[in-house]
C-alpha cells in the first residue's frame, strides 16, 4: 500500500466519547492533520432488508431506523456507511433524525441506557455498484471493502449495525487482540 493508505482501528468507533468530545471520525482525521465530515443523505424508518433483520434480530420487513451517511475527508467523500437501530431503541429519537449528533451515535445510545459490551466485524472484498461509485468517485473496477459491525449490549442483544463501503486501495483496517 501507498502512503496515502488509511490505518484505523475500531475501538474509537464502538466506544462511547466523554461530554465535549468530538465524534469519533472527526477527532480520527483531525489527529492526522485532516477534516473528517459527514453528510447525512437518509435517516428514518424502513422495513428491515433480510440480511439486517437477521442482525438486529428483528423479522424481516419490520420497521427500523437507519442513518445513511456519506462520510468526507477534507471534503471529498471516501466511505458510505448504514447504520440500523433496532425500532424499540431508536424510534423518537435523534438517531432518527438527519441532525448532527455532538460526540456520536454511540454517546447518544449510552445516554439512552444502551451501551455496547461486544463487536462483531465481519469484511469482506467485492465490486462496488454504480451508486457507490458514483458517491465515492471510483471506477466499476476498483474494489470496495465491506465493513458489517453488529455491536451487542451486555445481554447480548444487537442494539446497532453498521455496513460501510469503503474504497479498497485506500483502506487498511487493523484489528489488535490482547490475550490474557
Amino acid at each position: 500500500m501507498g502512503t496515502s493508505e488509511w490505518v484505523s482501528s475500531s475501538i474509537p468507533y464502538v466506544t462511547p466519547r466523554e461530554k465535549g468530545q468530538a465524534d469519533a471520525w472527526g477527532a480520527e482525521a483531525a489527529a492526522r492533520g485532516h477534516r473528517g465530515t459527514q453528510r447525512i443523505a437518509h435517516a428514518g424508518e424502513v422495513p428491515a432488508p433480510p440480511d439486517i433483520a437477521e442482525l438486529l434480530e428483528v423479522a424481516e420487513g419490520e420497521n427500523i431506523v437507519v442513518r445513511r451517511r456519506v462520510m468526507l475527508l477534507d471534503d471529498v467523500p471516501c466511505e458510505l456507511t448504514d447504520t440500523y437501530y433496532p425500532a424499540r431503541i431508536a424510534r423518537g429519537t435523534r438517531l432518527a433524525g438527519t441532525a448532527r449528533i455532538i460526540g456520536g451515535a454511540v454517546s447518544l445510545l449510552a445516554s439512552l441506557g444502551h451501551v455496547g459490551a461486544r463487536v462483531q466485524e465481519d469484511v469482506i472484498a467485492r465490486l462496488p455498484s454504480a451508486e457507490e461509485c458514483a458517491a465515492l468517485r471510483t471506477g466499476m473496477d476498483q474494489p470496495v471493502l465491506q465493513l458489517t459491525r453488529v455491536t451487542l449490549d451486555g445481554s447480548e442483544r444487537p442494539i446497532q449495525v453498521d455496513r460501510m463501503a469503503m474504497p479498497g486501495h485506500l483502506q487498511r483496517l487493523r484489528y489488535e487482540i490482547r490475550i490474557g
